[in-house]
């Protein structure tokens, strides 16, 4: 039961982190999708902000530290799982 909340809340989490990587393409925001942004960026910068303290973005553009940072949460997900 533990094993299943820890999988699922990762998921979730890892939904959050896509449409939060997806709504960075959206410029301009304002209204709602801004509020939304705000809320999200909320939730996800935290866990982002040390990838991308580590990883530059290529060509001074294209962030890729969501990348590791979602196989990092999966790698330690699955690592508790295993471990419980």
């Amino acid at each position: 039961m533990l094993k299943y909340l820890i999988v699922q809340l990762a998921n979730i989490y890892t939904t959050i982190l896509f449409v939060y990587v997806l709504m960075s393409w959206i410029p301009n925001k304002r209204g709602i999708i801004a509020d939304i942004d705000t809320a999200l960026g909320k939730l996800c910068d935290p866990f982002l902000r040390p990838f991308q303290r580590i990883i530059p973005p290529i060509g001074g553009m294209v962030d890729v530290s969501p990348i590791f940072a979602l196989i990092v949460l999966q790698f330690v997900v699955q690592l508790i799982v295993r471990i419980l």
